[in-house]
């Protein structure tokens, strides 16, 4: 099955999925646990878990899963496999305690150590960013979003003209200096919107077009940005380490991303723009 054949399964999984998450975003009483980082997990988010798991475990039976809500295999196992599928059940945890729904369903299929393909899935709206970076062809076939009615819309990123106006993004519960950095070196080229929201939503609107720039120092873990990646690659864009590299996954004994960098326009300087930034954040050194 090539990854055009299973995009149509991965709808269809994270809708399920979707619909599991909203069964319990409705209800006023959301069990809530902490794992040994402290970050929070419920009841949502184990029961979306063991559907995507049976589900892709049917459809794949012989590539391996990597899941936020499961243990995780040792480094040496894990970095045998040449390709897998890499879940975040529910990304946004803190966003669905918060109702403020901002969290998403992210399933994304590795190989060599890149995204090729991803499914970023809005349980609160029923749309799902699709995104297939490897696939030649219409973009419509490798990049777009699927509304609750099942119309599909071409993803494809904005081009930064002139510098007229720039959106960055940035975590609504994770701000530091580095946003303040990163906005006054945009501020030298256009007047800057910065918006704040949770998961990784803020990858899919810069692959929609509605944003230019993201950046992110604090940590976050590989399961946080596969899916989405592959959605921005595949629109157009780029997501990208403090040393303007291409994020890879399953490279190192941890899955903690490297501090990173998404961009939608890819034929700006960047590295121009904001050279210097491998010295604003303590975090930039995990690669």
């Amino acid at each position: 099955m090539d990854v055009l054949e299973l995009i149509p399964h991965l709808l269809s999984i994270s809708r399920e999925a979707g619909k599991a998450i909203m069964a319990v975003y409705q209800r006023a009483d959301v069990q809530v646990q902490h794992k040994d980082d402290q970050s929070p997990v419920t009841e949502a988010d184990v029961a979306a878990h063991d559907l995507i798991k049976a589900n892709l475990q049917r459809l794949t039976p012989d590539i391996p899963l990597l899941s936020e809500e499961q243990p995780l295999p040792e480094a040496e196992q894990r970095q045998r496999w040449q390709r897998y599928w890499l879940i975040d059940p529910l990304d946004g945890t803190r966003e669905f305690l918060k109702r403020n729904d901002e969290f998403t369903v992210n399933i994304a299929l590795i190989d060599s150590g890149r995204p090729v393909l991803g499914v970023v899935h809005v349980p609160v709206s029923g749309s799902t960013y699709v995104g297939a970076p490897g696939v030649t062809g219409s973009p419509a076939l490798c990049a777009y979003k699927q509304t609750r009615q099942g119309k599909q819309h071409p993803l494809s990123v904005r081009p930064i003209l002139g510098y007229k106006a720039l959106t960055q993004l940035g975590s609504r519960h994770h701000q530091d200096t580095l946003d303040s950095w990163v906005t006054e070196r945009l501020e030298k080229l256009a007047p800057v919107t910065l918006t704040t929201m949770g998961s990784s939503l803020k990858l899919c609107l810069i692959a929609e077009g509605l944003a230019d720039v993201y950046v992110r120092g604090k940590p976050t873990s590989e399961w946080d940005t596969a899916a989405a990646q592959a959605v921005l690659e595949a629109a157009g864009g780029r997501l990208m380490d403090f040393h303007f590299e291409a994020l890879r996954y399953n490279q190192r004994s941890h899955l903690t991303n490297p501090s990173f960098i998404a961009v939608g326009d890819t034929q700006r300087p960047w590295q121009d723009i904001l050279a210097g930034i491998t010295g604003q954040h303590p975090d930039h050194q995990h690669r």
